[in-house]
């Protein structure tokens, strides 16, 4: 029996008859009104009832044929095809609460106090996009073959060479994986391991994406504090010492700020030795360091090869580069590359050749010590303004300062208020692993906080937490 086609179509409408007849009965297969195995009306019957050419009745069938909506055959006409038994879902309205939903609100920018990002007209945009333009020439001047999963070889030398002199890694370019960002490098170093089910010390507070990563990855974080020497060693050791991998921030520690002492880098490298713990390193900002010269990285003092070394150029340059890289010990180096090459490769040539070079001619040094002379002036000034009003309140916390709140008070709610004013900080609370025990504050970025907006967005900034506390 032929199923009847209620179609209706809009000779004025912009869209064609034959696209309309096409929509009006994928709508009804969507929707059940037509059940699989329901016959069509041949395209001389659907075309006179419509009052349509055969020609677009058949242009319709045809891409409902294409898209596996309809079969056709000379025997037994056009039919609905056989469709999944399961119901289709409604979508869900998004989870306010959810992970993305929560973290990258406070992410979108551009703000004032927004951490995480550079200072917008501190980033070399004339010479970079002159390199960048020269790389893509150079580019296409090459075959067309597969280029090096583990990144240009160019660029793996540059790295290997900056890391000697700023950060005292000594590193082949064979242990230098070029990759799409800090969380690119995470993944990649997560499934090199092959830890999951294992425990993983992660700070407290901390990075609340690597501890996300973390999880992701089939590891169980367990929350280690920090204070004024980083990440509490021996805390983890009473209570996690079974554990298999420990992510830590060593430099600055994310976010606030203390390096993490020399007692406690020796304890941590001698406990990952003795038990084969790995070690992941994030550099979150130590070439940024305000204050004196940057504390040498941990990998520098690993003697053992348990330290996987992740940086990138989202602070220092652009986070939209999305260029990081990993430093592997030599004993799992060619697992990485392995892995690179299979399930991770490289992003694209043109962009690493364009770093490489302006590593190569010595701007990206120069740049750092411009970026790290304009954020201590930008900070100077954010502490002379909010010190004199919340003396007992404010503390610099390396590229941030922080506005501390009383217990209890919302302070996700204030960033998000904010947010409408062009004004991101940073809740200090979403940066703990439990809620219920975190502290309240607010952290301002100065990379972001222009001298020449200070007053007016801390006016604004005062006045809002003023209603919360």
């Amino acid at each position: 029996m032929t199923t009847p086609l209620p179609l209706t179509l809009d000779r004025s409408a912009k869209a064609p008859l034959a696209e309309q007849i096409r929509k009006g009965i994928a709508i009804a297969i969507e929707n059940g009104v037509l059940a699989p195995g329901a016959r069509l009306p041949s395209w001389q019957d659907l075309a006179t009832q419509l009052g349509v050419s055969r020609g677009t009745v058949k242009a319709a069938y045809e891409k409902l044929s294409d898209a596996q909506l309809v079969v056709a055959s000379r025997a037994d006409g056009t039919r609905v095809a056989a469709r999944p038994t399961t119901p289709l879902q409604a979508d869900d309205p998004p989870d306010p609460e959810s992970f993305i939903d929560r973290y990258l609100q406070f992410m979108a920018g551009p703000s004032i106090f927004q951490m995480g990002v550079p200072a917008e007209e501190n980033i070399p945009v004339k010479l970079f996009s002159r390199a960048r333009a020269y790389s893509s020439r150079a580019e296409h001047r090459v075959a067309a073959v597969y280029p090096d999963p583990r990144g240009e070889l160019t660029l793996r030398r540059e790295i290997a060479a900056y890391l000697a002199i700023a950060r005292g890694i000594h590193c082949s370019p064979s242990q230098v994986f070029i990759t799409g960002g800090f969380s690119s490098g995470l993944g990649l170093a997560l499934r090199v391991l092959g830890l999951e089910g294992r425990k993983a010390w992660a700070e407290d507070p901390g990075f609340h994406y690597a501890r996300r990563g973390l999880e992701l990855g089939g590891l169980k974080p367990v929350p280690v504090p920090v204070d004024t020497d980083g990440i509490d060693v021996e805390h983890g050791l009473r209570h996690a010492r079974d554990a298999a991998l420990v992510m830590v921030t060593p430099g600055q520690q994310a976010p606030l700020g203390a390096t993490l002492s020399l007692a406690r880098r020796l304890q941590l490298l001698d406990w990952a030795a003795l038990d084969n713990v790995w070690v992941i390193e994030d550099d979150y900002l130590s070439e940024l360091q305000l204050e004196g010269r940057a504390a040498p990285a941990l990998a520098s003092l690993d003697r053992a090869g348990r330290v996987i070394h992740i940086g990138s150029f989202s602070k220092t340059i652009s986070p939209a580069l999305r260029l990081g890289f990993v430093v592997a010990p030599p004993a799992v180096a060619s697992r990485f590359a392995e892995m690179a090459a299979c399930l991770a490769p490289a992003p694209a040539p043109a962009m690493q050749l364009a770093l490489a070079e302006f590593m190569r001619d010595g701007h990206y040094l120069r740049h750092l010590r411009r970026t790290k002379r304009l954020y201590a002036t930008q900070r100077d000034a954010l502490l002379a303004y909010l010190r004199p009003r919340l003396p007992a309140d404010v503390e610099a916390t390396g590229l941030a300062v922080l506005l501390k709140l009383p217990d209890g008070t919302d302070d996700i709610s204030i960033a998000r208020e904010t947010l409408a004013f062009g004004i991101g900080p940073s809740p200090l609370s979403l940066w703990y692993a439990d809620a219920a025990s975190a502290r309240a504050g607010l952290l301002l970025g100065v990379a972001t906080a222009p001298r020449k907006v200070i007053d007016a967005a801390c006016d604004r900034l005062l006045e809002t937490v003023a209603r919360y506390t």
